[in-house]
């Protein structure tokens, strides 16, 4: 397994981490067993956020006593100066620590900086000034966006999108950070769950050392085979190159990437998985996608106001009604039969 620095902050870490936004769905012990293992089998860094419910506790719990062993990432959504920092004494109370190694602005919408206005900036510095964070980082879904925060040298690392599926414009987006010695931290390199080999997913990541991939972790299973990884690392062999060759031409596009930024929605469409209902009940068992369950969320596309609110919140800028409306289609021709998955 590589080992990543991330750029100027020196923390290097296996190029294999953990993703805590899963865990919010499982128990307190459950959640505990999994980050206790995970870090048994060779993980050590965690990233979270206030925005992921109980994800911070069950994290807090299951590092007490060992914080020094770790590295702890968290996130603020917030945009005042006021808002950030009330959200780090939560998030330092949560995770039961007086510091935290990485405090990342959590999909921002601008680059903060000093003098803008909202304080946001100056109060992050004087928290490191405090000790209570030791590095400044960013998260980010518009690409453009990022690259403005880049381009600013006022962060340390940026997480962003990252995956086998993605493009050339992300791929300029790694080398901008390596090129700045801004860490690169990577959320959805299975591509919201599009992506169903992890050895390829893998494999990809080894292939780009300064990245650092951080793994979203539910179960058991899944912890296994990354931690599998740790010795055996998967290598872009001819048969995964191909594959991936043929993942590339069946989903570059316009596709839904599930993350949720969409919602609410004002009917109660759930957008992230019925925009994408198409691939999904193609790319995984297609039983779980056809029950008369989600059969009555499909049918809530038909209640769709045309709104526009989905579509203005996309950071991918999808013309999120036209899929919509688009996956019901051929989600009711795989219902009738006319369609085979």
């Amino acid at each position: 397994m590589n080992n990543v620095t991330l750029g100027r902050t020196g923390i290097t870490v296996p190029q294999n981490a953990f993703g805590a936004l899963p865990i919010q769905r499982v128990t307190t012990d459950e959640a505990v067993a999994l980050l206790r293992r995970a870090y048994e089998g060779g993980m050590r860094y965690f990233d979270t956020a206030r925005a992921y419910t109980d994800s911070e506790v069950k994290m807090g719990i299951a590092f007490s006593g060992m914080r020094e062993k770790v590295i702890i990432a968290t996130k603020t959504t917030a945009t005042t100066a006021e808002g950030v920092r009330q959200d780090l004494q939560t998030s330092l109370a949560n995770l039961q620590t007086d510091y935290i190694d990485l405090y990342q602005l959590h999909n921002v919408a601008q680059c903060y900086a000093p003098g803008d206005g909202t304080g946001v900036y100056e109060y992050l510095l004087e928290a490191k000034e405090q000790g209570l964070i030791r590095h400044i980082g960013v998260t980010a879904h518009k690409i453009e966006v990022a690259f403005e925060c880049v381009r600013s040298g006022l962060y340390e690392t940026m997480q962003f999108p990252f995956s086998y599926l993605t493009g050339k414009r992300e791929l300029e987006l790694l080398h901008a950070c390596e090129e700045a010695d801004m860490g690169f931290i990577v959320m959805k390199g299975m591509a919201g769950g599009l992506i169903t080999r992890s050895d390829a997913a893998m494999a990809f990541m080894a292939q780009h050392p300064a990245a650092l991939p951080i793994w979203g972790i539910q179960r058991e299973s899944e912890l296994d085979e990354w931690l599998s990884y740790m010795d055996e690392t998967p290598e872009m062999t001819p048969e995964i190159a191909a594959y991936i060759e043929g993942e590339r031409a069946e989903l570059v596009g316009d596709f839904c990437r599930g993350c949720g930024y969409c919602l609410p929605c004002p009917v109660d469409i759930r957008i992230n998985d019925c925009a994408r209902m198409s691939l999904m009940v193609r790319r995984s068992p297609s039983a779980g996608w056809l029950t008369p369950e989600w059969q009555q969320e499909m049918a809530k596309i038909e209640d769709c106001l045309h709104c526009g609110q989905c579509a203005s919140r996309c950071p991918y800028e999808l013309d999120t009604p036209a899929l919509l409306e688009k996956n019901l289609a051929d989600y009711r021709n795989i219902i009738a039969g006319k369609v085979q998955v």
